[in-house]
């Protein structure tokens, strides 16, 4: 891909392209109580989502795409599909029915509290940081990180995660629409990206010293067995839990719990406080919490 150094003008901002499908105005009927019901509980079962009632519409119009790709005229097939022992369908109903909501710095506050950890940690020359984007989604989140542990000229690493791999290899391919960089100041593009010319015009792409900080993985939160991992300093896992049970949050916080040096960060989303009731969290600023004890 045919990149080059950001100048100080910028092309224009194009339109957004659509996140949906408009719905039919049959869609609640071609997607009846009892199918929806299945998608709900095979969702929970696959990926520990809770589904409301009221998703149902926009359950209609990620999933009528997928039958679309197959072929299908039902919903009814299109489950017994996704069911089918070995199926190769069930990852794409996972990724189809995965909320990807992100931007670059998303929520500044935590990267602000990461600045001053990170130049912190630079200036005592201490051991890399080690952060865990841990719902990486398109990538943002993770590329955000790594921004910031350039600019406090911080040595650190940035593992990122996500159950969907579709968003994984776009956050791991590390190139966007100009319009999904727009809202970076001027000099952090120029800094930290490359923009493309000639067929590639409209496109930027993460600048090699960022990818040398970040690598990425396919990882399902609620998986019983996570793969064998090191302890962080830092640990983002923002609006995710809202989709999981208490019991379920519970046990996600107890396993961040263990794997937080003390005194480490976890960073949740601005309408989350589940931390809160861990013993070992003490809230360290807006839906931020420090790790404390052993």
């Amino acid at each position: 891909m045919k990149m080059q150094s950001l100048r100080s003008r910028e092309p224009a901002a194009r339109a957004p392209i659509a996140d949906t499908v408009p719905p039919l105005p049959d869609a609640a009927s071609l997607l009846g109580e009892r199918e929806f019901g299945t998608v709900r509980h095979l969702i929970a079962q696959y990926a520990g989502i809770k589904l409301s009632p009221q998703k149902r519409n926009m359950v209609y119009n990620r999933l009528q795409r997928r039958l679309r790709a197959r072929g299908l005229g039902s919903f009814g097939e299109y489950l017994e599909l996704v069911q089918r022992e070995g199926s190769d369908e069930r990852e794409a109903f996972v990724n189809a029915l995965t909320t990807n909501l992100t931007a670059f710095f998303r929520e500044p506050h935590h990267f602000e509290i990461l600045l001053e950890r990170a130049r912190a940690r630079a200036q005592q020359r201490g051991a890399p940081l080690r952060c865990w984007s841990s719902a990486c989604s398109t990538g943002e989140e993770a590329w955000s990180i790594a921004m910031v542990l350039r600019e406090a000229q911080c040595p650190g690493s940035v593992l990122a995660t996500d159950i969907d791999t579709d968003v994984l290899h776009t956050a791991q391919s590390g190139i966007y629409r100009m319009e999904r960089a727009a809202t970076l100041a001027p000099e952090r593009l120029r800094r930290h990206f490359l923009r493309g010319s000639g067929g590639n015009e409209g496109l930027v792409s993460v600048r090699p010293e960022l990818r040398q900080i970040v690598r990425f993985g396919q990882l399902n939160l609620q998986s019983p067995v996570w793969p064998a991992q090191e302890q962080y300093d830092v640990i983002f896992c923002r609006n995710v839990v809202i989709y999981f049970d208490r019991e379920v949050q519970k046990k996600l916080l107890a396993r961040f719990a263990d794997l937080l040096v003390p005194g480490g960060l976890l960073m949740v989303g601005h309408s989350e406080s589940f931390p809160s009731a861990h013993a070992g969290f003490r809230s360290c600023g807006r839906t931020a919490y420090e790790r404390v004890g052993a």
